[in-house]
Parts: C-alpha cells; structure tokens; sequence
C-alpha cells in the first residue's frame, strides 16, 4: 500500500512540474512500485495485525501449554515442597502451635504435618488440569487483546480472578480425598495432640480442606505465570508456529 501512496504522490508532482530531474525520479519510484505490487506478499509479511482467530488461539495456546508444563513440575515428588515459591507452609492461624511445639524440642510432628500438607498438593494437582483448560475455552477475543498488551503475567492473572472461586469449588473434593489418603489429617491430629498437652495452650480452629485446596490452586497460579512469562520473553520457549507469530509481535 505505501507504494501506491508514492506513486500517486510522484505522478502529481510528474504533472505540476515536468522537469528532467522529476521525470528521472517518477521513473524510479514508478519501477520500485511495479516490483513491489507484482510481489503479492501475504499480509503477514507487510506487517498487518493478526486475525481475531489467531490471537485467541494463541493465547489459549500458551496458557495450555503453560498448565500442563506447571501441573507436569507440581505433580512430582517434592513438586511443592520442594519449591520455595509455592511451599504450603504452617498456616498463620497456628502458627503459635508450630512456635511452641519447637521451643520444647517436639518439631518432628510439625514438619511432619507440613510436609503431608504439600504432598496432598502434589497428588491432587493433576485433578486441577481438566478445570484450568475448560477456564481458558471462555476466553474472548476483547479478553486476549488486553492481555495480549499486558505485563508478562497477564493471562495468568486474568485466568486467576475470573475462575479462583469456580475452579476451588470444583478442585477440594479432590484435595479433601487426598489430605486423608496422604496423612494430613492424623498428622495435623497428632501435632495437636502434643500441644494440646502442654499446660494452659490454645490453638484456633482450622479448616484443612480449604487451606490446602487454597495454597495448592495458588501455586499452581504461580507456576503457570512463570510458563506464560517464559513464553513471553524467550523465544526459544515458543514452540509451535502460531505462539512465534503471537508473541514475535
């Protein structure tokens, strides 16, 4: 197109001012638009925007891959544990029961309960799978724009405030299965039993299911943010055709 704007621009000044110099320079610009317009390059090659279509599908691409890549690492052993950034740690509303227990030489039962919590995390992790790719079907086309333009999280994000609740609905029974299969409940009864010894201690209640199926979608959230930044910022990380168009851009 921008040819067609130099060729209508020389011819003007071709008629208002017929000079030798003018003619010379209408000839050139008039060679260099003919080659271009008998190219035909596609409109991908000339810089156009990428269709609805395949923004949409690259997006979901990315978040695809980047959830089974995050519940591939979470599902190992020590997936969670293992991983400063989303261990399950000792929940704030017993902390007190954790502080105590240590400063009398009985840490074993808390660790202990620690750990079962994120083993839980790790053996219900690939239940979260089949929620977090049905989430991602329900994007539109205004939703992947404006993530598209965003920070290198913002599908995650985004992902994260439209279907918490729903997918932590769907998630617990699935977590609740595991935190009694892997020993979370007589771990967390038995580290109570212990402070519940100790004269005048006092812990509130606490809801486990909720804790752990909260801390476990959290980290999945945040492993999937690492992919999704990966995929925005190294090239080599994107591994299909249509996420090197997307996010070459």
């Amino acid at each position: 197109m921008r040819y067609k704007f130099i060729l209508i621009f020389a011819i003007l000044i071709f008629i208002f001012n017929p000079g030798t110099g003018n003619a010379q320079f209408f000839d050139s610009l008039m060679k260099k638009g003919m080659d271009s317009l008998s190219q035909d390059k596609p409109l991908s090659e000339m810089g156009t925007s990428l269709s609805e279509d395949s923004i949409i599908s690259g997006l979901k691409e990315a978040l695809e891959i980047g959830v089974g890549k995050s519940i591939d690492f979470t599902s190992r052993l020590d997936g969670y544990v293992g991983n400063p950034k989303i261990k399950i740690p000792m929940p704030e509303k017993i902390q007190n029961v954790a502080d105590m227990l240590g400063r009398i030489g009985l840490q074993k039962p808390v660790d202990d309960f620690v750990l079962s919590m994120n083993r839980a995390a790790e053996a219900a992790s690939p239940k979260a799978k089949e929620f977090l790719l049905s989430s991602i079907k329900q994007m539109t086309f205004d939703d992947a724009k404006n993530i598209l333009e965003g920070g290198d999280t913002a599908a995650t994000d985004y992902l994260k405030e439209k279907t918490f609740d729903k997918i932590f609905g769907a998630f617990k029974p699935t977590v609740s299965e595991m935190v009694n299969k892997v020993g979370v409940t007589s771990a967390y009864k038995e580290m109570m039993g212990q402070f519940s010894s100790i004269p005048f201690a006092s812990a509130q209640s606490l809801d486990l299911d909720n804790y752990v199926t909260d801390k476990a979608i959290s980290g999945l959230f945040v492993m999937l943010g690492e992919e999704e930044k990966n995929i925005r910022t190294n090239p080599q990380a994107r591994a299909t055709d249509l996420l090197k168009q997307v996010f070459g851009k």
